[in-house]
């Protein structure tokens, strides 16, 4: 079977999986190639970019914590995030137990995405800022902004390395041209 390399932008309240037993939205529903799947996931509250792809060895260097590679999301906050705490979430390990390594974090101008299916509330003050990690736990970035005391209201993944979200819209899904699949292998350090 040839390769295969998808960049796709998970809408809110879909899993990251094909199959579902409580009949809810899942990849099947919207993209139709068999035999791809995903290399690393997002919950089922959070959108932006997947990865899928038929080629074992590129899912085994972007989901095994050994293979260092960024990841940077885009994360509405629930009020205004001072810089301290966008100090601590760069400069700490602020949720031992789950967060090993730093971040790289900046408060930044809300950014122009797509709307989401179910709007966030608007009934309290919220900002922006974004955080670039080089691993990636179960609800890391919720947890880390909730322990400085900012809960996430929006996570929205817009890269995996180089690899951005930039173009598609919620649900819509691409295949990656020989360039881009080239420089993600040479970033992930898988020969030419």
């Amino acid at each position: 079977m040839k390769a295969q390399y998808l960049a796709f932008f998970k809408p809110y309240e879909v899993l990251s999986q094909f199959t579902d037993m409580q009949n809810r939205l899942t990849l099947k529903d919207f993209i139709p190639i068999r035999g791809v799947y995903v290399a690393g996931r997002l919950d089922f509250r959070s959108e932006g970019l997947l990865f899928l792809t038929n080629d074992g060895i590129m899912i085994q260097r972007l989901t095994d914590p050994h293979f260092v590679h960024t990841k940077t999301y885009l994360v509405q906050v629930e009020g205004i995030i001072p810089h301290e705490a966008i100090q601590r979430l760069e400069t700490e390990i602020v949720y031992p137990g789950l967060q090993t390594r730093l971040t790289k974090t900046s408060s930044i101008p809300a950014p122009d995405l797509p709307m989401r299916s179910k709007p966030v509330r608007d009934y309290h003050p919220t900002s922006w800022i974004q955080i670039t990690l080089t691993e990636g736990k179960k609800h890391q970035v919720r947890r880390m902004t909730a322990a400085v005391g900012y809960p996430t209201l929006r996570l929205v993944r817009w890269s995996i390395g180089r690899l951005t979200v930039n173009g598609l819209q919620p649900g819509q899904w691409r295949k990656l041209d020989h360039t881009e699949i080239t420089q993600m292998k040479m970033d992930l350090g898988i020969g030419p």
